[in-house]
């Protein structure tokens, strides 16, 4: 007699050793070390008892598909079946079964299954995962095997633990995976109705309701328009009583409790007291009624009439949300509104009293405009924009002459200069040898007024602008009129820069006034230009040109514009600035401060230079004279390092560092002063240090009347 099996009986559990000893082994899956002893057989190859062994080769041919683990190549990658299951039921006489729909999931990536039951509203059953997630074993006798894809099909069952499951069908990613596996898909079945499902959804709809009423379920109605407002604007005409007129109200009817708030809109200066509302917050009753009605959205309209306890409103106008409800709700389409507001009063125009003479003509001004004075707002921004910045000097200098025949004052020169940051004026007058006339300081730094204004008027004087000087310009500082002959190179370039703002240095502006001056005779003007430059040079001299352009408009061209065309056809050098005179600068500044540290200096630069090229970035240079607290200003070490860099912004600055050391390399300050800085604080008439001498004309007759040949 054999001896039974027991839990507790030694001789099982050594037999359990062995039986696993012998069953599982090591070996390889997808190319990794798993323990897979299901497959293995016995000694001698014999299976172990109770053993089936699998095929040992593939349907698949060598080379086909991944050779990366399940886990990797199948990872997120899940099939979805829907299925259902028929559950009995005992206990009630009204069903004796159930048909529960569910989901059954299949993860690829280590052959768990996970079945999910839907949940249905109000079905008094607990639904949601039935079957967590695991490895699911076959139905006995196979119970030790696990289920995998392949026991997966449409219109099959599956028994998961005792229960059957029913598989009708399958998303579409499911069934392309399956496909490509050579699965045979059989095709979708249609799921049993629940008897008792269909049943109650029968006595549902027989149902009638019998009660002589609806109920309307006020929760849901707060819960659904919480919040939601509809406006009406419209008028109270209580012209009738005494002392009556026409009232403005703003009526509000609140979704969420059918409740209506009226407000008055209470004008300025009407004397009235204000009322914080001019109906509280209530239903509002429809008077004369039998029974007792209130007032509900459908009541309300553009063009209708509320009666709110015996004071007749019209509704004119509603908001863009109230349009909205209407359209969406009801169909309305025309919210074409109601006119009520009375048409406002013609608006007095507010006149100042006329200049008195005394404090500046804002400053009185200020003083009119409101109970207590305040002083003139200058415009700071401006200021912060055009003030001095560095080599940016924000000030546009003019040569200029009298207009007299007076023999002595007729050779007098003054530098005109205007201020950008506050759109101030001075005039200097610098001393000229042997003239008798003292130079010096001839016009205070202020505004200066326009000729030919009125001294007490109610309006602000007009001030001369930047837009208003120019070469060529007459202007007439309090009674000497002057001409401006020239100006300097900034002056030149900051207009040319904002050409927008200074017409006679825009070049679009020029071109298309010249055009329509030259147009009819286009043929004419080029063989004049082509007349003036016999050695067939293409160019001319500037004097020719400025008189060939005076005789071409008639003299309608100014002179300013006239050089601004020959500045932009000219064939001028590049200006630039002298690095020798630079560094000179740089040298006594560095004297005076007594910094001899170059050597360290040089040091630092050559750790920086990690290719050992002898070349650093403009901006790297910058920044480590920086640390060394260089005693020179930023602007200088800005042109210098500008001057230095080639055409990669690059420095060699061991010449830099060379060209610093005023020890080793002093350079006269005084003797390399080859020209004047272009930017410089005094400048007194002199001509640009590269003027204007010769003109392109080829260029202009092209941008005037095109390529045609003359």
């Amino acid at each position: 007699m054999a001896l039974p099996l027991l839990p507790g009986n030694s001789f099982n559990k050594n037999l359990g050793k062995e039986k696993f000893h012998k069953s599982q082994h090591w070996s390889y899956c997808n190319k990794v070390s798993m323990l897979v002893g299901e497959d293995k057989p016995g000694i001698g190859g014999e299976p172990l008892p109770g053993q089936k062994l699998k095929p040992k080769y593939s349907v698949f041919p060598r080379g086909v598909g991944c050779d990366a683990p399940s886990w990797v190549a199948f990872d997120k990658q899940v099939l979805s079946f829907d299925a259902y299951f028929d559950e009995e039921v005992p206990d009630k006489n009204q069903e004796l079964y159930r048909i529960r729909h569910c989901k059954i999931y299949f993860y690829l990536e280590d052959d768990t299954i996970q079945v999910v039951e839907p949940q249905v509203k109000n079905s008094g059953i607990p639904q949601g995962t039935i079957l967590r997630r695991h490895r699911v074993p076959l139905p006995p006798p196979n119970e030790d095997q696990f289920y995998t894809v392949d026991n997966f099909n449409i219109d099959t069952d599956l028994i998961f633990y005792g229960r059957r499951y029913r598989i009708i069908d399958c998303d579409q990613f499911t069934k392309n995976f399956l496909r490509k596996m050579g699965v045979r898909l059989n095709c979708p079945v249609k799921c049993p109705d629940d008897p008792y499902t269909k049943e109650r959804q029968k006595l549902i709809d027989s149902m009638k309701p019998l009660r002589p009423y609806e109920r309307f379920d006020t929760l849901q109605q707060f819960l659904e328009h919480d919040g939601h407002v509809l406006r009406f604007y419209g008028v109270w005409d209580d012209t009738e009583s005494m002392f009556g007129d026409v009232r403005e109200v703003v009526l509000h009817y609140f979704l969420a409790d059918d409740t209506i708030e009226i407000k008055e809109v209470i004008p300025l200066n009407s004397g009235r007291d204000a009322v914080p509302l001019f109906l509280n917050r209530k239903k509002l009753p429809k008077t004369g009624a039998v029974h007792q009605e209130f007032y509900k959205d459908c009541d309300l309209s553009i063009g209708s009439v509320i009666n709110v306890w015996g004071r007749k409103i019209v509704l004119c106008d509603c908001d863009e949300f109230t349009k909205e409800y209407y359209r969406t709700k009801y169909g309305v389409k025309d919210f074409t509104p109601i006119p009520y507001k009375a048409p406002p009063p013609p608006k007095v125009e507010r006149k100042f009293p006329p200049y008195h003479g005394f404090g500046s003509e804002e400053d009185s001004l200020c003083s009119c405009t409101g109970l207590l004075p305040k002083p003139p707002q200058k415009d700071f921004k401006k200021f912060m924009e055009k003030d001095r910045q560095g080599l940016e000097s924000n000030l546009l200098r003019f040569l200029a002459q009298f207009i007299t025949t007076d023999p002595i004052d007729k050779d007098r020169k003054f530098i005109v200069s205007y201020y950008l940051s506050d759109d101030t004026i001075q005039v200097f007058e610098p001393p000229q040898r042997n003239t008798g006339i003292i130079g010096g300081k001839f016009l205070e730094r202020g505004r200066v007024k326009k000729p030919g204004q009125e001294l007490y008027k109610a309006e602000l004087s007009e001030y001369y602008t930047a837009k208003d000087l120019y070469v060529g310009a007459k202007v007439c500082f309090h009674g000497h009129v002057f001409l401006l002959v020239d100006a300097d190179e900034y002056a030149f370039n900051y207009m040319e820069k904002h050409a927008n703002e200074f017409p006679m240095a825009n070049i679009c502006v020029i071109l298309d006034k010249l055009k329509a001056i030259g147009e009819p005779r286009s043929r004419e003007i080029k063989q004049i230009f082509a007349a003036a430059d016999p050695q067939h040079t293409t160019t001319i001299d500037y004097d020719e040109f400025r008189n060939l352009l005076l005789n071409i408009s008639d003299r309608n061209l100014s002179e300013h514009e006239i050089m601004t065309l020959g500045r932009y056809y000219s064939l001028r050098d590049k200006n630039e600035m002298d690095t020798t005179y630079l560094l000179a600068v740089a040298q006594e500044q560095l004297k005076k401060n007594s910094f001899e540290n170059f050597g360290q200096l040089l040091a630092v630069l050559v750790y920086n230079d990690r290719s050992k090229c002898g070349l650093l970035a403009s901006d790297k240079c910058r920044t480590i004279c920086k640390s060394f607290r260089l005693p020179v200003a930023d602007d200088l070490l800005r042109a210098i390092l500008a001057a230095c860099e080639d055409c990669k912004e690059q420095v060699n600055y061991k010449k830099l560092v060379d060209g610093l050391n005023w020890r080793d390399h002093p350079i006269p300050v005084f003797q390399t002063i080859l020209m004047p800085l272009q930017y410089e604080d005094e400048w007194r008439g002199e001509p640009p240090t590269l003027p204007v001498k010769k003109v392109q004309y080829l260029p202009l007759m092209v941008d005037l009347f095109g390529n045609e040949d003359s």
